[in-house]
């Protein structure tokens, strides 16, 4: 199996991404960090095969995607969408907000996260647990 978490290729450009983040990643990740939000664990900066995604909740098969001035153009739009699509192939929801929503519905985006938590299971439930007999 070919490892896609973390590639080492994309090791300096996930540094570098943690080391200047921007104003709303900033204050996003003072609520997601150390498992604050519902003892969810977040990643900040976190690549899966080519993609590097702002927030990754492992647990939850969760991503959160700020946008700013640079996703509003056609090319990020395809490049986001097929990012998005990639990522819904490994079972991964992304979410996205635009960085002005972290400070002026900091409420809202927080309330969205959470309602997302469950999403995978709600998706894909489990069978039912196996009640011996044969097969």
């Amino acid at each position: 199996m070919n490892k896609i978490y973390n590639l080492k290729e994309y090791k300096f450009f996930r540094q570098t991404l943690r080391r200047h983040l921007t104003p709303a990643e900033a204050k996003l990740w003072t609520y997601l960090k150390n498992s604050q939000l519902e003892g969810r664990k977040f990643k900040r900066q976190h690549s899966i095969g080519k993609y590097v995604l702002d927030f990754y909740c492992p647990s939850e098969r969760l991503a959160i995607e700020l946008d700013g001035e640079v996703h509003f153009n056609i090319a990020a739009i395809e490049y986001d969408a097929e990012r998005s699509k990639y990522m819904m192939q490994l079972g991964i929801k992304i979410i996205r907000f635009e960085n002005q929503m972290v400070f002026q519905q900091y409420d809202y985006v927080m309330e969205t996260i959470k309602s997302e938590f469950g999403w995978y299971e709600k998706d894909h439930p489990l069978p039912p647990p196996w009640q011996g007999g044969e097969f």
